[in-house]
This record gives structure tokens, sequence and C-alpha cells, in this order.
């Protein structure tokens, strides 16, 4: 059993990677206990929270995330770890549950499940920015 998922926040971009074994969770190589403060650590550990299972499922979980800056490393992540919660429950559990679990995460945050759409506006041609534009001459 190995899949992936993967989570999005703005220029950040988390990819999970799911195996059978002991559980454990690490991310970019480092324990979840070893993340300080225990409010990011609390806030990465919400989908667990939300199931009220702590610690219980055999699965190991390898996270690795670039890009972006601290918080939206954090919603990456966590929609990553959501993501891969559910498809693991779709695969070992009956279809019920994983609708159940999947509507618990809907109704506390939608961004636990979707991607966020607060990208940069691509430049366009005829100025220095997306909107700007060159000033404008009549003589």
């Amino acid at each position: 059993m190995n899949f992936q998922t993967h989570g999005r926040e703005k220029n950040s971009h988390a990819v999970s990677t799911c195996t059978k074994g002991r559980f454990s969770l690490k991310i970019n190589g480092f324990s979840i206990n070893q993340i300080k403060p225990n409010m990011i650590r609390d806030k990465i550990l919400e989908p667990f929270y939300l199931l009220g299972i702590n610690k219980k499922i055999p699965i190991k979980i390898k996270i690795y995330v670039k890009g972006g800056g601290q918080v939206s490393r954090i919603y990456a992540i966590r929609q990553a770890l959501s993501k891969s919660l559910i498809y693991y429950f779709k695969k070992y559990s009956n279809l019920i549950y994983q609708f159940q679990i999947k509507y618990k995460f809907l109704i506390f945050d939608k961004s636990l499940l979707f991607d966020s759409h607060k990208y940069k506006e691509p430049k366009k041609f005829g100025g220095k920015g997306a909107r700007s534009r060159f000033q404008k001459s009549y003589r």
C-alpha cells in the first residue's frame, strides 16, 4: 500500500507519501513531536483531532513541503494530511465512513480538502506588472 496526496496553499506545495506500518508522521524528515511551538503542531494535527483518533491507525506518513511562508506551509501540510486520511479510509474501510469523514472536514474547514485560489496574477504585455501599464503620451 503506497499512495501519494498533495496539498497547495499560495506558493507552498506539500506531498504526502503513505505506507503501511506503525504510526509515524514526519515532515521534511522531522518527527511531529519536534515541531515547535505547540500551536503549529496542533494546527497540523487538526484532521486527527476531528476524527477522534489519536495515533491508532497503522500508517506511516512522510510529508515533504517546499515554498511559501510558514503559515501557508502549515495549511498545505494539513491539506495533504487530510486528503491522505480520506484516501486511507476509502481504501481500508467502508465507503459510508469515508463520506462521513469528508463531511466532517467540509463542515469544519473547506481548506482541508480544496486548494486555495490565492495565486499571483501573471504579468501581461504593455506594462511592468499584471495591471500596471506604461504611461501614454499624446504629443
